[in-house]
């Protein structure tokens, strides 16, 4: 009689064998068939966008006139200078910047609070004049402030501006960033801890920026999290994991499931790619990219 874990070991062995014989090309289908696919027409669940850094060797005509190409609605954190630019060719600024000081100085120490109130209050009326919506704010980093500390500070500063964004129907996107691998110390590094600082401002005009990269990294259970806390989620951002590269098949997201999650909370704003090609042909990799979360 085989013993159990040799009986293992041979179903395992086989399972392996079979794999290979399939070819590395059938074990991959989703991926496989996106790739040859990124001339057909976007089917509109969801709304495109692109993150401008992440394409800086481009210049920003450029990058519009093929994102325009593709089909991508907007771009994401470019500010006043460049929105003439966006217009012409069309596009929205899908996730205004400009009023923040920094990523690590942020709305959870009170020491920032007179400059950024200045920035936001000076800049959401811009915001809204350009016909935009969202613009971006940060946490920043704990510098040894516990939870408590830190929501508190935020909704001190938050509050204080927060009558002006919805006075001009503009949304402050508080992004979720990870402080195992790129922001270490970080404050808002997980999305409880945001949904709790959006609970406690209790407005609309409050939300979070659910950056799929970042959370896969902090937290995982992407799928779940965006199901049980779509309501306080305004915006989006992609990546492939490990190395916050192109989202295909050598990474461990599978985002055709991620953006299907995304479509059935009835999210209606924007899902922008923010991961920095590795290959030559960067526009080709955006493309591959609005493809595979074309669901």
């Amino acid at each position: 009689m085989m013993k159990p874990e040799n009986s293992r070991r041979t179903a395992l062995k086989n399972i392996v064998v079979g794999t290979i014989a399939l070819g590395a090309s059938s074990a991959l289908p989703g991926f496989a068939a996106i790739e040859v696919s990124t001339s057909a027409p976007l089917k509109g669940n969801i709304n495109h966008a692109v993150c401008r850094w992440c394409f800086s060797s481009l210049d920003l005509d450029t990058l519009c006139k093929e994102a325009k190409n593709i089909g991508i609605k907007g771009i994401d954190l470019v500010g006043p200078k460049e929105w003439p630019t966006l217009k012409k060719y069309g596009l929205t600024s899908t996730m205004c910047n400009g009023a923040e000081i920094n990523l690590v100085d942020g709305w959870n120490d009170t020491k920032f609070h007179e400059t950024l109130i200045k920035n936001y209050s000076e800049m959401i009326p811009k915001v809204a004049a350009a016909g935009y919506k969202n613009l971006i704010c940060f946490s920043g980093n704990r510098r040894g402030k516990d939870d408590e500390t830190g929501w508190n500070n935020c909704v001190a500063g938050l509050k204080q501006i927060i009558s002006i964004a919805e006075k001009h129907n503009v949304v402050l996107i508080m992004e979720l960033l990870n402080s195992k691998v790129d922001h270490k110390d970080y404050q808002c590094d997980l999305t409880s801890w945001g949904v709790e600082l959006a609970k406690r401002l209790g407005s609309e005009n409050f939300k979070l920026l659910y950056d799929i990269y970042h959370m896969q990294i902090d937290e995982g259970n992407v799928i779940d999290t965006i199901k049980n806390n779509h309501q306080y989620i305004g915006h989006y951002h992609t990546a492939g994991v490990p190395g916050r590269n192109e989202i295909e098949d050598m990474q461990e997201l599978y985002y055709p499931a991620i953006m299907k999650a995304i479509y059935e909370t009835g999210f209606k704003g924007f899902v922008a790619q923010e991961f920095i090609p590795k290959k030559q042909d960067k526009i080709q990799s955006l493309k591959t990219a609005v493809k595979i979360c074309d669901i």
